[in-house]
């Protein structure tokens, strides 16, 4: 990816994503819920941080990942492809954050249980 993309996915509004989200994963017979959940564990947020991220029309992605508690350790468990990029190649910045977001996003959309998609 070229660092103009990068860029562009950095500056992007977390509180229009996540929108987008859960339309995706609704579409699909999940719920609010299960979307929120995933998102706290991977970013440790608690459900009403999460909630005012949400809410903030000018925090970005990048200013999301930045903001919050504590990553998960464990994301660097989720493995395979999205957007066209092997999670693996993407080392641990934003990039590696925002895909690994997305894999989890859909995945969720996919059907799979919850304890399935989050590495133990």
């Amino acid at each position: 990816m070229n660092k103009s993309s990068e860029e562009r996915i950095a500056q992007m509004c977390f509180a229009t994503i996540y929108p987008l989200y859960l339309q995706k994963v609704q579409r699909k017979g999940r719920t609010k819920d299960e979307l929120d959940s995933v998102l706290c564990w991977l970013t440790g947020h608690t459900l009403d941080s999460l909630e005012v991220c949400c809410a903030d029309t000018s925090l970005t992605l990048a200013d999301f990942f930045a903001q919050s508690p504590g990553l998960n350790p464990r994301m660097l468990l989720i493995k395979g492809s999205i957007c066209g990029y092997r999670l693996q190649e993407l080392g641990n910045g934003l990039l590696r954050q925002v895909r690994c977001m997305d894999k989890l996003v859909d995945d969720l959309a996919k059907g799979r249980i919850l304890e399935r998609i989050l590495p133990e």
